[in-house]
């Protein structure tokens, strides 16, 4: 039990000592009286009023605890893709768990000044913390440092930086590059030695899928396949169309391998409308309702599930807990599961509910 005596000029004192179970001890202190000079009375809830004062002022991770509502902002390129419905959701439900606002901005396409340029932005209206696709290793070092110095803290989604020093707190998305390695080998099993293998990239200048093609192409090396890699756009039927003529042009391309959502859906729209006789390996990454239905058919092999949904929830709680506790978060790895036709329904179900 700790005991704390602040005698008053009339003998009354200002705290009791306190009991166990935070009962008062109504037993008044003993020490002589204090000279009659002009004070401050502290009461109890005064003390605890200058308390949150004080770490309001000195505690940079203080925000939140004083009963203001804290603000989140999640910025990303290709904000109205379609695999950002599960990171939606997952921030939505993590806001509601966690009581704070959260907002999805981002840009249209890939749009790397217009993107750091947000941060500056959130930075300014008042955010209380940051989720940013780090989509180039370079491009944002300097923004995510401005607004740590600001006391906004950051943390990256669905693509960190690992290539340059980042200052960001930490990052929630897959290990892009070992995710390009567990493309590589599961569909290497099906791609004959010698063959020729079309690569595709949705949009260009996203260090991810850059990094995912890398580790397919190393997975692969041993198998002296020719590599011909084309980038596909990001809408799915002009992706379709690029991805078509390719396959027109060489009917020697025995395999396709895609790096991202649009691409893979493009693929396997491809090879079923256009070339369904043609015994090709397609393969990717991402969850859409055609990309599902193809894996079904098998049209498409397997695509790679980086489970988006974990990429919108796990932040908004790092950011609460980094600013109401000061508890400083660690990475989070949302894994390469492969989704292959024997349990794509399960995951169907759970992708209409949008989790998947």
């Amino acid at each position: 039990m700790f005991v704390f005596r602040v005698p008053a000029p009339d003998r009354v004192p200002l705290f009791r000592s306190i009991a166990p179970y935070g009962e008062y001890d109504p037993r008044p202190t003993k020490e002589p009286a204090m000279e009659s000079t002009p004070r401050l009375r502290f009461t109890p809830t005064r003390c605890l009023a200058l308390l949150v004062l004080c770490a309001l002022v000195l505690c940079p991770y203080a925000r939140g605890l004083a009963g203001e509502r804290l603000k989140f902002v999640f910025i990303s390129p290709c904000r109205d893709e379609a695999f950002f419905g599960p990171v939606k959701k997952g921030m939505a439900d993590a806001a509601r768990l966690m009581d704070v606002e959260c907002e999805f901005v981002g840009t249209e396409d890939v749009d790397l000044k217009a993107q750091a340029e947000m941060v500056h932005k959130a930075v300014a209206d008042g955010y209380d913390g940051i989720a940013l696709n780090i989509i180039d290793p370079v491009a944002f070092d300097e923004v995510v440092r401005q607004a740590i110095d600001k006391g906004v803290p950051v943390v990256a989604f669905n693509v960190d930086d690992h290539a340059t020093p980042n200052a960001r707190l930490s990052a929630v998305c897959q290990d892009l590059y070992q995710a390009g390695v567990t493309l590589g080998k599961r569909a290497g099993e099906s791609i004959p030695p010698g063959s020729k293998v079309l690569a595709t990239l949705h949009s260009e200048g996203i260090s991810a899928l850059d990094d995912r093609l890398r580790g397919a192409q190393d997975a692969l090396k041993e198998k002296n396949l020719s590599w011909r890699v084309v980038v596909s756009g990001n809408e799915p039927e002009k992706a379709l169309e690029v991805i078509a003529k390719e396959l027109a042009a060489d009917p020697e391309i025995r395999a396709v391998l895609c790096t991202g959502l649009t691409d893979t859906e493009a693929a396997g729209l491809a090879a079923s409308r256009r070339f369904p006789d043609r015994s090709l390996v397609v393969a990717g990454f991402d969850l859409s309702a055609d990309i599902l239905r193809l894996v079904k058919t098998g049209t498409i092999r397997f695509t790679i599930d980086q489970q988006p949904y974990v990429q919108g929830f796990y932040p908004v709680v790092h950011l609460a807990q980094y600013c109401r506790y000061g508890i400083k978060p660690a990475n989070v790895d949302a894994g390469a599961t492969i989704i292959t036709a024997k349990d794509v329904d399960r995951v169907i179900e759970l992708s209409r509910k949008g989790y998947r």
